[in-house]
């Protein structure tokens, strides 16, 4: 497989937006990478794919401004270009959940490595014998490609229901220690922080998502495929792309 695919965020205060906006562009320009990089007053989100010295050379270069300095890359393998287009782009979010009291640039809510988890999983219940469960922040056709077992799934179409799906099904939260999973961090982050904020104490995203997870710990106690927004659809828990765990209703 010839071409890195990278996924990566950063929750951190910008200012100055369209001159970082061409900054960026002009870092990319004639490297062949394609993707999309969001910019946004609360932070970065990117997912990028090119040959990998041009892909890491760019992420060296996007370290190299402090801000970003501590900026975390996963990284996967196909064997085409999975994007069409380089498209940098300043946004409201840079995921968008329509809840502005929630600012995760104020500080992270706590998180689980994926080593954690899978050790709470296999015992059924966390450090202090607590109860865990896995929250799905996702839209519901990506957890039909893939989830948890018994993950909490509320079916939500995007990702600015979470706030009111939240609301409806708190009361089954209670006295339990939640994992709010994403495919890469950023909504489970942000839910975590609305979960924490309203008051939920047990909460804690999983750090780097489902893409971490596979990465460090495997398949364990996960089910299916991950998908992502790109061409390659869904990856397995080699991060390989398996666009035949694409579910039939999803392939429209």
């Amino acid at each position: 497989m010839q071409i890195l695919n990278v996924a990566a965020y950063r929750f951190v205060a910008l200012s100055h937006l369209p001159q970082l906006q061409d900054s960026v562009r002009r870092a990319l320009q004639d490297t062949g990478i394609k993707g999309t990089v969001l910019l946004a007053e609360e932070g970065i989100n990117l997912f990028l794919a090119g040959e990998a010295a041009s892909v890491r050379g760019f992420l060296d270069w996007l370290k190299q401004d402090r801000q970003f300095g501590d900026i975390e890359a996963k990284e996967s393998w196909s064997q085409a270009q999975p994007f069409q287009k380089l498209l940098v782009k300043i946004k409201a979010e840079i995921i968008r959940m329509n809840h502005p009291t929630i600012q995760p640039t104020s500080g992270r809510a706590p998180a689980i490595d994926a080593a954690t988890l899978q050790r709470w999983l296999r015992q059924g219940h966390d450090d202090r014998g607590q109860p865990v469960v896995t929250l799905d922040t996702r839209n519901a056709f990506e957890a039909d490609c893939g989830t948890f077992e018994g993950a909490i799934d509320w079916r939500i179409g995007k990702f600015t229901e979470f706030p009111e799906a939240f609301a409806a099904h708190r009361a089954d939260l209670q006295g339990k220690t939640v994992v709010s999973f994403c495919t890469g961090g950023i909504r489970c982050e942000k839910a975590a922080i609305l979960m924490r904020e309203a008051g939920l104490p047990d909460v804690y995203q999983l750090d780097g998502g489902i893409l971490k997870y596979f990465e460090t710990v495997g398949q364990a106690h996960y089910r299916g495929g991950c998908f992502v927004f790109d061409e390659r659809r869904v990856v397995d828990a080699s991060l390989a792309p398996k666009p035949e765990l694409v579910p039939d209703a999803t392939r429209a």
